[in-house]
């Protein structure tokens, strides 16, 4: 069993995907984890689970992570503050200044509160979708503020390197703006894009690729969570997407009239400056490395996908990372594989000779 920086108890508050990973991922450091949450059912699933137990009276938590939705947010932090007045309280919403602000108002102890936000999630939610790794590498935002010392706030810092995640420091209102940047207003983006999809004639949505699922794949999230996170948002939200409709006129100018003076001009720096964003996102979509795509086209039958995985191990590659096009009912997929530029040549060669079809 791991260190932990925490002692403990941890009392989590809302069992949902995020609260039953905490969970878990303290649990397997030893960590005694108090499960809370308004639904008797979620809370005995996460318990059965292994997420953490039941309260008990006399529970005296080192600290309170409240997992619930942005508009109890504050109403349940206040009460936790309240309930456990030598316990460091934080929570994980997506939004930190308007939490902040709404219990400064009402009066709060927001000496011992400090907002954090991991940048983490899965498609599913519930208990069952927790997971102890979830935050293992991912971002996890601390949002510090006056109220509170540096060597109170630090247990939220032990709790975000307990569970493996990479601790970032920034005000509320840093947080507020980042999060409108890359994740609120790309969410109303695809969200938008997939509502052009509900009018669309069969014959043409048995055309889509990779490329309209790429763009419109956060677009199944779940709408009344999102009307909470973009209503406690609203104003960096708003300042983006403004922008963004100034961008989409001068597109849509430029296309009313293709033959006109600079037109085509227009629409190639427009896509350029997409190429030049997407150039700076960090990691292995960005400037840090650059990787080729190697395609091959997998059977639709069972276990060819896995096969093909451990084959590509086997030679000695990694995939650093992955995506596949499948049509449905089609006899076949691509399978693209993102790969270290030296090591495409051999691992074409090798898969080739094991049997694998390499497209293009």
């Amino acid at each position: 069993m791991a260190d932990s920086r925490l002692t403990g108890p941890v009392r989590v508050v809302g069992v949902g995907l995020l609260g039953s990973s905490v969970g878990l991922g303290l649990r397997a450091r030893g960590i005694d984890v108090i499960l809370a949450d308004a639904s008797p059912t979620h809370l005995g699933i996460a318990v059965d689970y292994g997420a953490g137990r039941a309260p008990a009276e006399g529970d005296e938590p080192q600290l309170v992570v409240v997992c619930v939705p942005p508009d109890v947010t504050a109403d349940v932090i206040a009460a936790e503050l309240e309930a456990y007045p030598e316990a460091i309280v934080t929570d994980v919403a997506s939004v930190k200044l308007r939490v902040l602000d709404e219990l400064t108002a009402r009066g709060a102890d927001v000496s011992r509160y400090i907002g954090s936000h991991p940048l983490a999630g899965r498609e599913r939610g519930g208990p069952m979708s927790g997971r102890a790794d979830l935050f293992a590498g991912r971002p996890w935002v601390v949002a510090a503020h006056d109220g509170i010392s540096y060597r109170r706030g630090g247990v939220v810092d032990d709790l975000i390197l307990d569970l493996g995640a990479t601790l970032v420091e920034m005000t509320p209102e840093q947080h507020d703006a980042a999060v409108a940047l890359i994740s609120h207003v790309p969410q109303v983006v695809s969200s938008l894009m997939a509502r052009r999809l509900v009018d669309g004639a069969p014959s043409a949505l048995n055309l889509a690729g990779q490329g309209v699922r790429d763009v419109t794949r956060v677009a199944a999230s779940d709408p009344q969570l999102w009307v909470q996170i973009l209503g406690a948002n609203a104003a960096p939200v708003r300042d983006i997407l403004t922008a963004y409709r100034d961008d989409l006129d001068r597109f849509i100018d430029a296309l009313g009239d293709v033959d006109a003076p600079g037109a085509r001009r227009r629409i190639a720096e427009e896509l350029a400056g997409g190429n030049s964003g997407v150039g700076r996102l960090p990691g292995k979509h960005g400037v840090d490395r650059r990787f080729t795509p190697v395609v091959v086209m997998v059977d639709d039958r069972p276990g060819q996908l896995a096969q093909l995985f451990q084959d590509v191990g086997d030679i000695g590659v990694n995939i650093e990372d992955f995506r596949m096009e499948h049509s449905p009912g089609a006899p076949v997929g691509l399978a693209e594989l993102a790969i270290v530029p030296e090591a495409v040549e051999s691992l074409i060669e090798e898969l080739s000779q094991r049997g694998w079809r390499i497209a293009g």
